[in-house]
């Protein structure tokens, strides 16, 4: 068997979606698999749609989710000259010709055919009349088989029958001499030796054309495998309607890339009841016959709960780097970059367990950026008082006694104090918290101290104290 070699080819004419990041990610583990090849291609013959931002917005998309391409990214438009060459080949061959309808007698025809009950389909009436294009103004269809089947042995649906007397004979050349998607996209194939086409199942319509232009051309029949689309909730297609179909969105909303790639896998494919996959056991479990045939749900509330296991049980450095641009993003750049990578990650161990995404991480660990703390005025009323000011000072007393923070003593001066002031624990806990975090709630008490440090607690005692005192 040749060497396996899959492509992922968009059309760059927006952002790239959930359903091409899946498409891309099927490929790509397959040729990981295979120990093949992924080729990224961009098909962007449609001139009016097509824009360089979203061909960068493609790049960027698959690198945060971490599918590199072995070849590419190859540009449909710095290869018309081939196409036009393969297209004449056709014609020198008996099996394209010139047609001269033009659009206006084509719509016309096209509702004349619909009032009559007919196909909309192209009539054939420039098939045999032997035009040549003098004018350089016609379009060059190709010459479909009017009878027999076109079979195609789908990798994920099966064995699938197509009936030529249906098909029409396609425009392969624009009249303005720009190559059509399905003769572009065979040309491509063909001359990238691509062994496997895998795509979504919107364009299963397409394949008996392209399989006819592949042997009209001599080439071989790569396999071909259709994909069911992903739907929303309402089970219509996945659309912004129900939420950011944008893959870089998610970046945005905090959600981390490993975690989209195994929801994503997971959304059309599943190995018995096994819900979190390594990269590696996606790669060495993946295979065709255990992708569904039928659509798959899009569900937002999954998608967080798999990226919740992910911050548990990805490295913290990794996470930490991860929300490096969401912290800056919320304004705190500078805090930031006084921070060390490590100290990063043990805050990132702190809160790992309180956040579902990387927004609400930012959140949550918001207080522990710069010396002093901004308080909650709700929390602040309730807890820092005039009554708990003598406590909060006899507790920073003690602690100040310690020249370095260390758990243990610090913890059963705490308790020493609690004791000594007929107090349970939670009277002198949620002040103290409030006054090292601002909030009511935060990760245990002591390991907050040790993340702020011994000379931020002390300050921020201070600075709990003096606000329990004013009040």
């Amino acid at each position: 068997m040749s060497q396996v070699r899959v492509r992922f080819a968009p059309s760059p004419s927006g952002f790239l979606h959930i359903g091409g990041v899946r498409t891309a990610l099927f490929n790509w583990l397959f040729a990981r698999q295979q120990k093949g090849v992924f080729v990224l291609r961009i098909e962007d013959t449609d001139q009016d749609r097509s824009t360089d931002e979203s061909i960068e917005a493609i790049r960027a998309g698959l690198k945060w989710v971490g599918l590199d391409w072995d070849e590419g990214p190859f540009r449909q438009t710095e290869r018309i000259d081939l196409y036009r060459s393969y297209a004449m080949q056709l014609v020198e061959k008996g099996q394209a010709y010139w047609c001269a309808c033009t659009a206006e007698e084509l719509e016309a025809r096209r509702k004349e055919a619909e009032v009559k009950g007919l196909s909309p389909k192209y009539d054939s009436r420039c098939r045999d009349r032997g035009l040549v294009n003098q004018a350089g103004d016609a379009a060059l269809r190709f010459r479909a088989p009017l009878a027999g089947e076109t079979v195609v042995d789908d990798l994920i649906k099966g064995k699938i029958v197509f009936d030529n007397s249906v098909q029409d004979d396609l425009i392969i050349l624009r009249s303005n001499g720009y190559p059509t998607y399905n003769f572009s996209v065979v040309v491509d194939d063909a001359l990238m030796a691509i062994t496997h086409v895998v795509r979504g199942d919107d364009h299963l319509t397409n394949t008996p054309r392209q399989v006819q232009i592949f042997q009209a051309l001599g080439f071989p029949v790569p396999q071909f495998g259709h994909l069911p689309m992903i739907l929303g909730s309402d089970k219509s297609r996945l659309s912004k309607r129900h939420g950011a179909t944008s893959i870089m969105a998610y970046k945005d909303m905090g959600y981390l890339p490993d975690a989209m790639v195994n929801y994503l896998v997971r959304l059309g494919w599943s190995h018995g009841d096994q819900e979190l996959f390594t990269r590696q056991e996606l790669t060495e479990k993946f295979s065709w016959k255990n992708v569904q045939t039928s659509p798959a749900v899009f569900n937002p509330e999954k998608l967080t709960w798999v990226n919740a296991e992910y911050i548990k049980i990805s490295p913290p450095t990794q996470v930490a780097q991860a929300l490096v641009p969401l912290l800056e993003a919320a304004g705190l750049t500078d805090e930031v970059r006084t921070v060390s990578h490590e100290w990063l990650a043990q805050l990132v161990v702190l809160v790992k367990e309180r956040a579902k995404t990387l927004v609400e991480m930012v959140d949550w660990v918001r207080p522990y950026f710069g010396q002093a703390v901004t308080f909650d005025e709700e929390a602040a009323k309730k807890f820092l008082t005039p009554a708990i000011a003598p406590v909060l000072g006899k507790l920073l007393a003690r602690f100040g006694a310690f020249p370095v923070f260390a758990k243990q003593p610090w913890e059963e001066a705490f308790k020493q104090l609690v004791e000594a002031e007929e107090m349970k624990m939670g009277q002198l806990a949620q002040p103290v918290r409030v006054a090292l975090t601002g909030r009511t709630a935060s990760p245990g008490l002591f390991e907050v101290m040790e993340i702020l440090g011994r000379d931020r607690v002390l300050f921020r005692l201070r600075q709990g104290l003096d606000r329990a005192s004013q009040a």
